[in-house]
């Protein structure tokens, strides 16, 4: 690999082990690879491979959410929508030869049959994640003066 300074190119060096934890450039890479994924994501909204949740009906839909390096998927629980989504994640690795921990990630079950979810979980290879009360900012059984 070479890199350009100033419009010339350097010498040519050997990358072996890619980016360690605390680079100065992670954060820069990472947000070339969510935005990569963001207009991945919007284009496959626009020609119909993933369907994503409706605000209100004919409202705004939203497909996806990032917020510092999350990514939340919003999608209506079709299996089109599992393999449009793994398609986009594993071609990402492809073209930009970085791994896709897909242990790390969780699918969250809201209005979805249980069986649909083991299968969708097991497609993926995520874990069944919860929505916590106290990650909402709720709590139950507390006195509310």
């Amino acid at each position: 690999m070479s890199i350009f300074v100033n419009g010339s190119r350097t010498e040519k060096t050997s990358v072996q082990r890619g980016f360690k934890q605390g680079d100065p450039l992670a954060p820069f890479l990472f947000l070339l690879v969510a935005e990569g994924f963001s207009c991945l994501m919007n284009n496959a909204v626009n020609i119909n491979l993933f369907k994503g949740f409706e605000v209100k009906r004919g409202g705004t839909l939203v497909s996806h959410l990032q917020y510092a390096d999350d990514t939340l998927c919003k999608n209506e629980a079709t299996v089109e929508n599992l393999w449009t989504l793994k398609t986009l994640l594993r071609g990402l690795e492809i073209v930009l030869g970085l791994k896709v921990k897909f242990y790390k990630s969780c699918l969250i079950r809201v209005n979805v049959s249980s069986t649909f979810m083991v299968m969708a979980c097991n497609f993926l290879n995520y874990s069944e994640g919860k929505i916590s009360l106290a990650y909402l900012g709720l709590s139950v059984g507390a006195n509310h003066r």
